[in-house]
C-alpha cells in the first residue's frame, strides 16, 4: 500500500468514529483536505476571455495589466468591460465551451476606480464603454470610485463590494491605492492573499492595474506590491503607447497556461473608439521574408550548418552584467534590451529563461528579498 493510501486510510478510520477523540490535530485534517492526487476530481479552468483564440482570464485567479501612465490600461479595460455585455472587442472574445456564442449572459463585472475622479469614471462609462457595447441598455456593471475615501477603508469596500454583488469579473484600477506604503513587503502580501482567497471563494476573475517603474527602460510593476503581484497573477499583460504613431499595443508577458504570442495593436478614432491597427514593423522582433531578426543586433545571432539562427544568450547576458557580481531583474532587463534591441518583454522573458536552463545565470536573493541575478562561474 502506497504512503498516501496509508494516509488516507488513516483519515478514513478517523472519520469513521466521529465523537470519539481523534489522534489527527485540525491542521492535519485540514492539511488532507488540501491534498492533491492524480486521481483527484477537480474542476477545468473556466475562462471569460479569449486573446486571439487562446483562453484568458480565468475565474479564481488573479490578472495582472501594467503600464506606464497614459499607456492605455484603462481602455483595455474598458474593453474587457464592454465584452462582457457583448461577443466580442477588437480581438477579445467571450470564451466558451460551445461554438455558439450568441447565446451567453452577460457577464456581471465590479469596476473599483481608486485613481480618477468621478467624472473621468463616468466620463469613460458614458462615452467609451456604452460606445462600445452600442446599447441603451445598461449592463451589469457594479461601477464604484473610491479615490476620496482613505486606502484602508478601500479594502474593506472591496471586499463587501465583491461579497455583495457577486460579480464574474473584477477591475481593481489600481491597486496600489490599497496599501499605504507599495515597499511594504508585509502589506503587500497581505492584499494580494486577499485577493486570491477572494477570487477563489467568488470563483471571479480579479483583474489588478498597477504602473510600471517610471524609467523608460523599466518595465517592472511598482514597489513590493507590484513584485508579488507578478509572483501571484495567473497572466501579466503590459500596455504601451507607441509613438510617434500614437498606436497602443497589448501583449500578454507572463502566463501560468496559454501562451498568447501576438500582440494586439489598437488607435483610438475620432470617436474615441478603439479600432484593430497593423503593428509597427519597427516595434517588433518578428521575422522578416528571410527568416532572419533584422532588428536585433546581429553581434549576438549565431547561426549553425543549416543556417538556422539563434541567439547567443550566453555571450548576451554575460555582456549585460559585464565585471559586475550581481544585477536586479530590472537592471539586467534594461541592459539585455539594450545590447541586442529587443524590444519585445516576451522575447526578452523566453532568452532569460533559455540562459537560466542552460546553466548561464544563477538567481538569488538581495537582502531586500529583491531577485538578483549572476553568471555562473564556468
Amino acid at each position: 500500500m502506497t504512503k498516501n493510501k496509508e494516509s488516507l486510510k488513516q483519515l478514513d478510520t478517523e472519520l469513521a468514529h466521529a465523537g470519539e477523540a481523534t489522534t489527527l490535530s485540525p491542521q492535519m485534517l485540514l492539511l488532507e483536505q488540501l491534498r492533491i492526487t492524480p486521481e483527484s476530481q477537480l474542476e477545468p479552468m473556466d475562462f471569460l476571455f479569449e486573446l486571439y483564440g487562446k483562453p484568458c482570464f480565468p475565474r479564481g485567479e488573479l490578472v495582472a495589466i501594467t503600464g506606464k501612465a497614459k499607456s492605455g490600461k484603462t481602455f483595455v479595460t474598458s474593453m474587457l468591460m464592454a465584452c462582457s455585455a457583448r461577443q466580442k472587442v477588437l480581438a477579445i472574445e467571450r470564451h466558451t465551451e460551445s461554438k455558439d456564442r450568441t447565446d451567453q449572459e452577460p457577464l456581471r463585472v465590479l469596476w473599483y476606480d481608486t485613481e480618477q475622479s468621478d467624472e473621468s469614471t463616468q466620463d469613460i462609462l458614458r462615452n467609451r464603454i456604452m460606445k462600445m457595447i452600442a446599447s441603451e441598455e445598461f449592463p451589469l456593471y457594479d461601477i464604484f470610485n473610491v479615490r476620496s475615501v482613505g486606502w484602508k477603508e478601500r479594502r474593506s469596500l472591496l471586499m463587501e463590494a465583491v461579497e455583495r454583488y457577486d460579480p464574474d469579473l473584477v477591475i481593481v484600477d489600481g491597486i496600489r491605492d490599497l496599501v499605504n506604503d507599495i515597499n511594504d513587503g508585509v502589506l503587500a502580501q497581505e492584499v494580494m492573499e486577499e485577493l486570491m482567497h477572494m477570487a477563489a471563494a467568488k470563483n471571479c476573475c480579479i483583474v489588478c492595474v498597477l504602473h510600471q517603474n517610471k524609467g523608460s527602460e523599466d518595465h517592472n510593476l511598482r514597489g513590493w506590491i507590484g513584485t508579488e503581484l507578478m509572483n501571484k497573477a495567473f497572466e501579466v499583460y503590459s500596455c504601451e503607447k507607441l509613438l510617434p504613431q500614437r498606436i497602443f499595443k497589448l501583449e500578454q508577458t507572463l502566463t501560468r497556461k496559454y501562451d498568447i504570442e501576438q500582440a494586439m495593436y489598437f488607435e483610438v478614432n475620432g470617436e474615441g473608439l478603439p479600432v484593430m491597427t497593423v503593428n509597427p514593423p519597427e516595434d517588433s522582433n518578428s521575422r522578416d521574408s528571410n527568416g532572419d531578426f533584422p532588428q536585433l543586433n546581429t553581434d549576438y545571432i549565431s547561426h549553425d550548418d543549416k543556417e538556422n539562427w539563434k541567439v547567443d544568450v550566453c555571450r548576451l547576458f554575460c555582456d549585460a552584467i559585464g565585471g559586475r557580481e550581481q544585477m536586479t531583474g530590472a537592471e539586467l532587463r534594461t541592459e539585455v534590451c539594450r545590447l541586442s534591441n529587443i524590444r519585445s518583454w516576451k522575447f526578452y522573458n523566453s532568452l532569460l529563461e533559455q540562459a537560466m536552463k542552460e546553466g548561464v545565470l544563477l538567481k538569488s536573493y538581495d537582502q531586500t528579498n529583491h531577485v538578483v541575478y549572476a553568471v555562473k562561474p564556468f
